[in-house]
């Protein structure tokens, strides 16, 4: 089992910067590739970032390439997500979760084994 338990989330004017984290407990961290995705009201959960296990490879949804990174600390069981030039259709309840799949980055929530619970991200215009 892998326990996992975002923060850092909050609200932010349009054009501003959220730091989430996610820190994992249980088995072993860089054993699993990490992916934030996220929810807004009415629509369907997406993939926003992801990371290998081995850190070498990042994968970013296209609304958010570029302004949006993902990084690991294995020594501290943590991933990151950097949200800067925020906007407000990034609004949504954002989710890390834990896969074991394999070194490389998958964009699907059925390969995430394990999910935390959520923090809220709310971007005022």
């Amino acid at each position: 089992q892998v326990q996992l338990v975002e923060s850092g989330g909050g609200l932010v004017q349009a054009g501003g910067s959220l730091r989430l984290s996610c820190a994992a407990s249980g088995r072993t961290f860089s054993n699993y590739a990490m992916g934030w995705f996220r929810q807004a009201p009415g629509k369907e959960r997406e993939f926003v970032a992801g990371i290998s296990w081995s850190g070498s490879t990042t994968y970013y949804e296209h609304s958010v390439k570029g302004r949006f990174t993902i990084s690991r600390d294995d020594a501290k069981n943590t991933v990151y997500l950097q949200m800067n030039s925020l906007k407000p259709e990034d609004t949504a309840v954002y989710y890390c979760a834990a896969g074991s799949y394999g070194d490389y980055v998958r964009t699907i929530e059925r390969y995430y084994d394990y999910w935390g619970q959520g923090t809220q991200v709310t971007v005022s215009s």
